[in-house]
């Protein structure tokens, strides 16, 4: 069931420098830019007592993580329920996506799952801090996603995402199960993703497109289409 497809991305993104850049680059509204802002001051509030990303990259928030998270947004399917973010940490991409879906009219259930309790604490801070739950469903679970428990509480996805979490073979075993039957995977790999890709086709199979990344050379966005299964043999 796997797929080399040729990659249906767009045009790689200039460097976002700030707000503005990124309304234009994501015909993102005032409303979506205001709760980004408020997350870009309180990560950097909160990276001072919790490690939550790099600090080099503290100053690039907009092109680095933002832009970096908004990207996948184009690739998922147009009519989604519910978005499952895997190991959301600081909010990348699962809470980004969140921001910008709630100007939809009828938004999905984005849920975050993130084991470490004080990242939990960050997302759920950067909701208050937004009013973001005033305009979309945003549950964040602080569990394992392996978990019976984790699994039992979702509702079949239609979006499952991650983002520097685990290699690719790890997060397609850790999706599938959550994943409809026409459901959608978005993985954002690194510049060593076609050696993931090889490694994950030898223990499963799934249809696939790799779509380059728009932020960032040689990186690229793994596009799973429905759940994977056990290879044979």
């Amino acid at each position: 069931m796997t797929s080399g497809n040729p990659p249906k991305s767009k045009p790689v993104l200039a460097h976002i420098s700030g707000s503005a850049a990124f309304a234009t680059a994501f015909e993102a509204s005032a409303r979506s830019i205001e709760r980004l802002t408020a997350y870009a001051a309180t990560l950097e509030l909160w990276q001072k007592r919790i490690n939550l990303v790099a600090p080099s990259t503290i100053a690039d928030i907009w092109h680095r993580h933002f832009a970096d998270s908004a990207q996948i947004l184009s690739l998922a399917p147009p009519s989604i329920k519910t978005w499952a973010d895997l190991g959301s940490g600081a909010g990348f991409p699962g809470l980004v996506v969140a921001i910008l879906l709630a100007e939809r009219s009828d938004p999905p259930r984005v849920v975050l799952i993130e084991s470490d309790q004080r990242k939990a604490a960050f997302l759920g801070e950067v909701v208050r801090r937004t009013d973001l739950a005033s305009a979309i469903s945003v549950d964040i679970l602080c569990m394992r996603i392996e978990s019976e428990t984790t699994r039992g509480m979702l509702a079949a996805a239609d979006v499952v995402s991650a983002r520097a979490l685990a290699p690719l073979d790890k997060l397609i075993e850790l999706a599938s199960p959550l994943l409809t039957s026409s459901g959608c995977g978005l993985f954002l790999k690194g510049r060593g993703v076609e050696a993931e890709l090889a490694a994950a086709k030898r223990s499963f199979e799934f249809s696939y497109e790799l779509v380059p990344s728009r932020t960032e050379p040689e990186a690229g966005i793994v596009v799973m289409r429905g759940p994977a299964v056990r290879a044979e043999g």
